[in-house]
């Protein structure tokens, strides 16, 4: 005989970087573990240290960062964790992203523009990422830049379950914020059985975040509206959209959306908006800045221990998706 056989068990580890870890500590207490203890800081130059506390060799690790602000510092470290483990023998390495940074830039719609989102999925991949966990990214084909799995999770479940739960279904009419967001509305529709509107808009290509909404395609007259999309960052494109709606006589409007970025003059549009209410998930840091009555926030880390789980233990994770539909 040749060889030396052993009968270890697998190992789970959970690591969190340093922009979020509410949601990490929640996701730890959903799975039954302890999130590995993290020395972490900055060089006075800026410069990111990490060391883990704990041996992770031979662990299937799970490496859990959400890219906010200042989103370039945190994927960074990201990075820096994902080699720290690759050069500290782990078996296995997903990188559990619950909002992807640069995901906007996923194509190019002019010459000399970069695709970011394909490099964010390159440095991953170079820095030892063997899978990678994330959350509506903006679009479906992000998951094709990475080479190797990737398990996109859905909000939808969790969000549209929690308007059908408070309004009347009747008066319930699902709207696409514009075109891109049709096909997401659409299983909108067919979980809580309402009709489709969409808001037909155009966006001025040498001017950020400027929107100018021209039409409602679909009856909203006397409806409660709800608004999906799969993120918020400086509040106009969903703010001008309820505009129209209420301009085409809806009776209420509530928005949802999965990342609630909120930068810039997102407080003041969303406090000074006709929307009842704005509903997020945590994938995102609740803004510090921000106490308005009308947000509310629910938690995917039920949804995201569950995927852990599954990939953990060689399950199947589409049969989670499935469940959600």
């Amino acid at each position: 005989m040749t060889g030396i056989k052993t009968t270890g068990e697998k190992k789970l580890m959970l690591f969190s970087g340093r922009a979020h870890p509410e949601l990490a500590e929640e996701v730890a207490h959903q799975l039954g573990v302890g999130l590995v203890p993290t020395k972490a800081f900055d060089f006075a130059n800026g410069e990111i240290y990490v060391r883990f506390q704990e041996s992770a060799r031979g662990a299937d690790c799970f490496v859990m960062q959400s890219h906010t602000a200042p989103i370039n510092k945190w994927i960074m470290e990201q990075l820096i964790m994902i080699d720290a483990l690759k050069r500290a023998s782990a078996r296995s390495i997903t990188v559990i992203i619950p909002s992807y940074g640069y995901a906007r830039q996923d194509k190019k719609h002019r010459g000399r523009e970069p695709i970011s989102a394909r490099l964010v999925a390159d440095m991953l991949k170079t820095a030892g990422a063997d899978r990678i966990l994330t959350v509506d990214l903006h679009t479906d084909q992000i998951q094709g830049f990475f080479d190797g799995p990737v398990d996109h999770l859905s909000a939808l479940p969790v969000l549209a379950d929690y308007v059908g739960a408070k309004v009347d279904r009747t008066k319930l009419t699902v709207v696409s914020p514009d075109a891109g967001r049709v096909r997401v509305a659409d299983r909108w529709c067919d979980r809580l059985d309402a009709p489709l509107a969409i808001v037909h808009k155009r966006r001025d290509k040498d001017v950020a975040n400027q929107v100018t909404v021209h039409e409602v395609v679909g009856d909203v007259r006397g409806r409660i509206c709800v608004l999906v999309d799969d993120m918020i960052d400086t509040g106009g494109t969903i703010c001008a959209a309820a505009e129209a709606l209420f301009a085409n006589g809806a009776e209420d409007v509530i928005v949802t959306a999965t990342h609630g970025i909120l930068s810039g003059p997102a407080a003041d549009r969303l406090k000074n908006s006709k929307v009842s209410e704005f509903v997020f998930t945590n994938t995102l840091p609740d803004p510090g800045d921000l106490e308005l009555d009308k947000i509310t926030v629910l938690s995917m880390a039920p949804t995201i221990a569950r995927a852990v789980r599954e990939v953990f233990e060689n399950g199947s994770v589409t049969n989670l998706f499935e469940e959600q539909g």
